[in-house]
């Protein structure tokens, strides 16, 4: 599925969402001791969506990239944060929502990752690379690598006896 805003991307809706959840929790009296912990907690999760819009707005494959990653280390940083809140015992009437926001952070975190990885395996290299002969190079060899699988497809099913290992199973 292509994109034209960040808002519609599943992954910024998450990301937002922790943000508001943090914002909330943030709000109990636990957080309001000295320190920085509340307004580092709520800089890391605000920055997660952040680098997300950032990163889609650039218009390079390789700046989504870099800002996809460093959305995924706030992520992190929030986690520890979280684990850090756990394990004082004046945060104990916190342990379900910290847990619960700690699971929404990690699923972040893999989308954020699931993201990055198909992106390191793209041909294209972003929307201010595309033109149309670019999209169209693009699109040809799709087409062409679709039709080549299913031309190996009628092969296969034509001369059976050439391919004997998918007769025990086995796929190449």
């Amino acid at each position: 599925m292509t994109y034209e805003r960040f808002e519609d991307l599943p992954v910024w809706k998450a990301a937002m969402e922790i943000a508001v959840v943090v914002y909330r929790l943030t709000r109990d009296r636990f957080f309001s001791q000295p320190g920085d912990l509340r307004d580092q907690l709520r800089r890391a999760a605000l920055s997660v969506s952040n680098n997300i819009a950032e990163g889609f707005e650039r218009g390079s494959t390789a700046e989504l990239l870099a800002f996809l990653y460093i959305a995924r280390g706030s992520a992190g940083e929030v986690r520890s944060m979280l684990h850090f809140a756990e394990r004082m015992s004046e945060a104990n009437h916190l342990k379900s929502e910290i847990s619960n926001l700690r699971t929404l952070t990690e699923n972040c975190s893999r989308q954020i990752r699931g993201w990055a990885d198909s992106l390191q395996n793209s041909d294209i290299r972003g929307q201010r690379h595309l033109n149309e002969q670019t999209h169209y190079r693009y699109e040809a060899k799709r087409r062409a690598d679709a039709f080549e699988k299913q031309l190996q497809g009628y092969v296969r099913k034509a001369r059976p006896q050439d391919y004997p290992e998918e007769e025990r199973g086995e796929k190449i």
